[in-house]
């Protein structure tokens, strides 16, 4: 019974780890819906002002998003990648003048740092909260007339007081310009989510239209590349543990430190340049690119060397 238990859980462990992204992306819209019912209910109070009201409910809906956008473009490996160095090496950002594909990974960096702001103001728009205390402060004539359209003049007076319905109007009139207010804001809620999944399909249709190598080869290339991040992580640490103890040990014992090879800078920065598939050489990342060059200086690789004031700045 055991045998079929532990195949059952592999299956479903392989199962999982092939569906990542999505888990990933689904555990993202569960915490964003979480933590915009945690914001209306608990911190978000509209103070009914004509003065404070747009500008109260704008920061609720649009403050969250911004953060959202700084923390994926902050935790993005690939803008790290192509951003780190390129003050002194303006041309890292372009390499040989691939303008085109400089873009290409941007657009693809600001397109994954745009997923949760996009979720989050389709969350907060679809629950109308935030919308009905913004709009309702407008002082646009044209706005309110349109939502106050044959009705008194006391709707244009009350408008701010309506999302906490303190304002003069009859109960019937306060509870449709609510309706009304949230109905427009859960129309602009979905209008998102419609462009952004058309934007989605749409771009992801064109990437895979002019992809120079099949379906297949292109699943084998992400497969690749997560391994690789694994082992290198894996290496780094052991090789970290390794030149760490021999310059302790060379500390402690006061003797010269015994040779440990290490990659030189340059093949450092080789590495960590982005890397794209072509038809002229199949590889399927930078590493592998480096490493199977043929004229590759090993002469310059023997001895690790960390550099001061005018090279690598240390940790202080």
């Amino acid at each position: 019974m055991a045998v079929p238990a532990m195949n059952s859980f592999k299956m479903v462990l392989k199962f999982l780890t092939n569906q990542k992204t999505t888990i990933g992306y689904s555990f993202m819209a569960i915490l964003t819906i979480g933590s915009e019912r945690i914001f209306a209910m608990v911190s978000f109070q509209c103070p009914c002002n004509r003065r404070q009201n747009f500008a109260y409910g704008l920061t609720f809906l649009l403050g969250p998003a911004v953060v959202l956008l700084v923390i994926g473009l902050f935790v993005c490996t690939r803008l790290w990648r192509l951003y780190t160095g390129c003050c002194l090496n303006p041309l890292k950002l372009c390499p040989r003048g691939n303008f085109v594909g400089c873009l290409q990974v941007l657009v693809k960096v600001l397109s994954g740092a745009c997923i949760a702001p996009v979720m989050w103001l389709s969350v907060a728009l679809l629950n109308g909260t935030f919308y009905e205390c913004a709009v309702s402060g407008l002082d646009e004539n044209v706005v309110v007339q349109i939502i106050c359209k044959n009705k008194t003049r006391t709707c244009q007076d009350e408008l701010h007081r309506v999302p906490c319905s303190k304002s003069q109007l009859p109960p019937n009139e306060n509870t449709e310009l609510l309706l009304m207010l949230r109905a427009q804001s859960q129309i602009l809620g979905w209008c998102i989510i419609i462009i952004s999944a058309t934007v989605a399909i749409i771009g992801t249709c064109y990437k895979n239209c002019r992809s120079q190598v099949s379906y297949l080869q292109l699943t084998f290339q992400k497969i690749y590349i997560e391994k690789e991040k694994e082992k290198f992580e894996l290496f780094a640490e052991d090789y970290a543990t390794k030149l760490a103890e021999r310059n302790l040990k060379s500390f402690f014992d006061n003797k010269s430190p015994e040779p440990f090879p290490f990659p030189h800078h340059k093949a450092w920065e080789e590495i960590s340049t982005i890397y794209t598939f072509k038809k002229s050489e199949q590889y399927y990342s930078t590493l592998q690119r480096y490493v199977e060059r043929t004229d590759r200086d090993y002469s310059s690789e023997k001895q690790p060397v960390l550099e001061g004031e005018d090279g690598i700045e240390m940790d202080c």
